[in-house]
């Protein structure tokens, strides 16, 4: 039996992301991808994304990696471990199969080495129809072997790599790893940005712009997350909305008002200092 015999089989998925805006864009692209795949079911929560699962036993679970209460992490964890559905006949069926679980992750290429193991796939968000085809092609292979009854790697081990990699990034015990990469979009493309390239980032309430010398990006992340992200020692966050290279800095002045006023090496930008980042500046 091959793809194509399996795929006569319905094919059902939940998509988890607490942003509903990603969620239609991911719904959208998929319809364009993969028009007979079923979305039974959107969560905006890890713990939604949990129960949804257990209510509907989908095939496959596209999860955000962070979100509120349950991240995308341990939400897959939970799902490995969901008992099978009642009144099943104790073989390893569809139904007692955990699903395929595909993660959406604004998260730099160090984070995603753990999902090239081949068991879970990943989706950087924005979600492009060129990668998610890729994506579809791997789950519909790997949906096939599982309906022909092949084995394959437990999905535990490499997600608990992932776990390992995250937490020694979110919470670590010895030096932070820090990004190193920005995903932007620049006019209709998607573009790779280093981060010691990037001289400053503003934020609006939609989107935070990227300035390097030559680029300007957006990106979907508020600096509230950035600052948790960036090396503090090279950023410095000097307003709420406006983090700046340590190094990209030409010189601060005062305006008329009485306000610091960051200018940037390379670009005629100049930085509001609010109040409350004054004191990175003394004697100013």
């Amino acid at each position: 039996m091959g793809t194509d015999t399996a795929e006569a089989a319905i094919t059902r998925a939940v998509i988890a992301d607490d942003e509903r805006l990603m969620r239609e864009q991911l719904r959208a692209r998929l319809a364009e991808v993969w028009p007979a795949l079923q979305i039974v079911g959107e969560a905006k929560n890890g713990l939604e994304a949990v129960e949804l699962v257990q209510q509907l036993r989908p095939d496959i679970v596209f999860l955000d990696i962070r979100m509120p209460g349950l991240t995308g992490v341990d939400a897959a964890r939970q799902i490995a471990q969901l008992p099978p559905r009642e009144g099943g006949d104790g073989d390893a069926g569809d139904d007692d199969l955990p699903p395929e679980i595909v993660f959406i992750t604004a998260y730099d290429q160090y984070a995603v080495e753990a999902f090239e193991q081949g068991v879970a796939d990943y989706v950087l968000k924005p979600a492009e129809r060129e990668r998610l085809q890729v994506t579809v092609e791997r789950i519909r292979k790997r949906l096939a072997a599982r309906r022909d009854g092949a084995t394959d790697a437990p999905a535990g081990a490499p997600l608990q790599q992932l776990r390992h990699q995250l937490a020694a990034r979110l919470n670590p015990g010895g030096a932070p790893r820090y990004l190193e990469w920005i995903q932007a979009t620049v006019g209709q493309a998607i573009q790779m940005i280093p981060v010691a390239d990037v001289l400053f980032f503003v934020s609006d309430e939609k989107y935070t712009r990227v300035q390097t010398a030559q680029v300007e990006a957006l990106i979907r992340k508020p600096i509230k997350e950035l600052v948790d992200e960036l090396d503090p020692k090279v950023f410095w966050q000097i307003h709420r909305s406006t983090l700046v290279n340590v190094t990209a800095i030409a010189g601060v002045t005062r305006d008329f008002r009485g306000r610091q006023i960051v200018s940037v090496k390379g670009h005629p930008e100049k930085l509001e200092v609010s109040r409350s980042y004054t004191g990175l500046f003394k004697g100013m």
